[in-house]
């Protein structure tokens, strides 16, 4: 276990606690987009309930008024204010970074996207982009990512459940849009070759397939966009610098704690 705050993150591996159907669940007011979580506050609050407490959605998902926004497991010792415990759970019109790393990423996939659109047409900024998204998915991509988080009081009892987000779904969420927009651009197609590359050497071993996936998605697009061999041959080429850049191969990538 690690020490989060005034609360425990329990191990991957730790049973989910909620064990039954929810006592009492917790819903919406106003809706909104979750903007972030009192995690400490939550387990505060299911220690001193005697209950567990499961978050409904993630940070980041949009909850209409009148939707479940928290579940109460187990039976709580004492009356459960759906009030106060509802204000530990932030909600906005909008979604806000500060503990959403997903929407930094989509606010990236966003700016290339316009930039690969007609009415713009620069992929030259969407290959910069590229240079951004993947750094991000290099960090994302060593880091302990869980589909779902356990947090136990001091005593070390489970009291709540919050979900997370994971590899694949960073990953879709870098690439696809850019995949999908840009396929007709040369150095679009070079660049998104080169990230996914070097991602493929820069992550562990268990999330490679989901690079070789997005790899052997690329391949399908370039196939149906490039039916000359030569013009073909380019756009699978990996560069880092889309154009230019003299091509490149998986071995070319850096790793981490390697040499630059």
């Amino acid at each position: 276990m690690e020490a989060q705050g005034r609360c425990l993150l329990l191990d991957e591996r730790a049973d989910d606690p909620r064990r039954d159907a929810p006592a009492q669940v917790v819903r919406s007011e106003d809706g909104g987009a979750v903007q972030g979580l009192d995690v400490a506050g939550l387990v505060r609050a299911a220690s001193r309930y005697d209950c567990v407490l499961a978050v409904a959605h993630r940070v980041g998902d949009f909850v209409p008024p009148g939707a479940v926004l928290l579940e109460v497991h187990g039976t709580p010792r004492t009356t459960v204010d759906p009030r106060r415990l509802s204000g530990l759970v932030a909600l906005g019109a909008e979604r806000t970074a500060e503990q959403d790393p997903a929407f930094a990423l989509r606010v990236l996939a966003d700016i290339a996207a316009r930039a690969l659109s007609s009415a713009v047409n620069d992929p030259t900024t969407a290959v910069q982009v590229l240079n951004h998204i993947e750094a991000f998915l290099h960090a994302v991509g060593r880091s302990e990512l869980r589909g779902r988080h356990v947090l136990a009081d001091r005593d070390g009892r489970p009291r709540a459940v919050v979900p997370g987000r994971n590899w694949e779904e960073y990953l879709e969420l870098g690439v696809t849009e850019v995949r999908e927009y840009g396929v007709g651009s040369l150095q679009v197609c070079r660049r998104l070759r080169a990230l996914l590359d070097g991602l493929l050497t820069g992550v562990p071993d268990g999330r490679r397939p989901a690079v070789r996936r997005q790899l052997a998605l690329l391949d399908d697009a370039v196939e149906r966009e490039y039916p000359e061999g030569v013009r073909r041959t380019l756009a699978r080429t990996g560069d880092r610098q889309g154009i230019g850049g003299g091509g490149s191969s998986p071995g070319d990538a850096p790793r981490p704690g390697g040499d630059v």
